[in-house]
């Protein structure tokens, strides 16, 4: 079976990346991720804040002016992040043979974008911008939120020349329309759909916030199957499907959907690395039983499903809905 793909400029042997998390944190979790089987991995993310750190510690060393200031941003930025950031990006790239994509963080424009070269320089096959967009200023429009994915991927496909991929939420009262238009500029490579946020809960013991879990279920593979399908027909970039993703068969259901590859994260920290191994042989499975010899023979063959595809563009199905009572 030929399970490979391309994404962002590389062969891909298989349609399964590892996305940022903290098993892509060390170069020994990597090797044992590459081991397994995976693709290519996307390096825990380096958060906005913690760049801005480093940008602002180099900036105080010329603060003359204002000594008090400058000893307490030193004070305040000591970690060295990004210098670490960038080392594990070039161990990566010296201990193991798949795509290594380094990931930021983020909620602004800032001064960390000029820092994204750096990556390029260490090494870095691409970089994921994992964007947080949370629209809940009561004072912003629509448009006022959607106008921050043009103005970041427009500034950081300047700043480097290696391949983009935007890792966005799905906030947007005209989504089809804001990737689509996002796809035009040629600024995103790839869309990967979408962020996982933190989920908020209430220990009505203590009254204090709690972790809605961290992990997601294969219960959670419809937003992403949804969107997948109804856009990646029309835009002709990249789009990755993200969350929920635990067997083959899920990732099956994605490519059938027009997804290009998977990104999977709970599926291993759930059931280990050796996960994957399993996950592909499922595939394999599969698609010897439907005579299939690539993911290019049913990639988006949803498609042509027309029924099908009103179904999922349906919020409520009566077909569904209407016998419970």
């Amino acid at each position: 079976m030929d399970l490979s793909v391309e994404y962002l400029g590389h062969k891909l042997k298989n349609p399964i990346i590892v996305g940022s998390c903290g098993l892509t944190s060390s170069v020994s979790k990597l090797k044992s991720l590459e081991k397994a089987g995976a693709a290519a991995v996307v390096l825990k993310s380096l958060f906005e804040e913690q760049i801005d750190q480093e940008y602002w510690q180099e900036q105080s060393k010329n603060t003359f002016d204002f000594p008090d200031v400058a000893n307490y941003i030193n004070a305040y930025s000591n970690d060295k992040s990004f210098e670490k950031y960038l080392d594990l990006i070039k161990s990566a790239k010296e201990n193991i043979s798949i795509p290594v994509f380094a990931s930021i963080n983020c909620h602004s424009a800032g001064n960390w974008i000029d820092y994204a070269k750096k990556m390029e320089e260490a090494g870095a096959d691409a970089i994921e911008l994992n964007v947080s967009l949370l629209p809940n200023d009561f004072d912003a429009t629509s448009a006022d939120n959607e106008k921050f994915y043009f103005e970041i991927t427009k500034k950081v496909k300047k700043a480097v020349s290696i391949p983009v991929a935007l890792k966005m939420s799905s906030y947007s009262a005209g989504l089809a329309k804001l990737i689509k238009e996002l796809s035009w500029t040629k600024n995103v490579d790839s869309f990967v759909l979408f962020n996982r946020y933190f989920r908020p809960d209430i220990d009505l013991d203590t009254l204090e916030l709690k972790s809605g879990g961290l992990l997601s279920n294969s219960g959670d593979l419809a937003e992403s199957l949804r969107w997948v399908l109804l856009l990646s027909k029309t835009v002709k970039t990249d789009i990755i499907g993200n969350t929920g993703i635990h067997t083959g068969k899920d990732v099956v259901k994605q490519i059938l959907a027009g997804a290009k590859a998977v990104q999977v994260v709970s599926a291993i920290y759930i059931n280990g690395e050796e996960h994957i191994t399993g996950m592909l042989k499922e595939i394999e499975d599969w698609m010897e039983s439907k005579k299939f010899n690539s993911l290019d023979d049913f990639r988006g063959t949803l498609h042509k499903k027309e029924e099908l595809k009103k179904g999922f563009e349906r919020i409520q199905f009566m077909k569904y809905y209407g016998s419970i009572e």
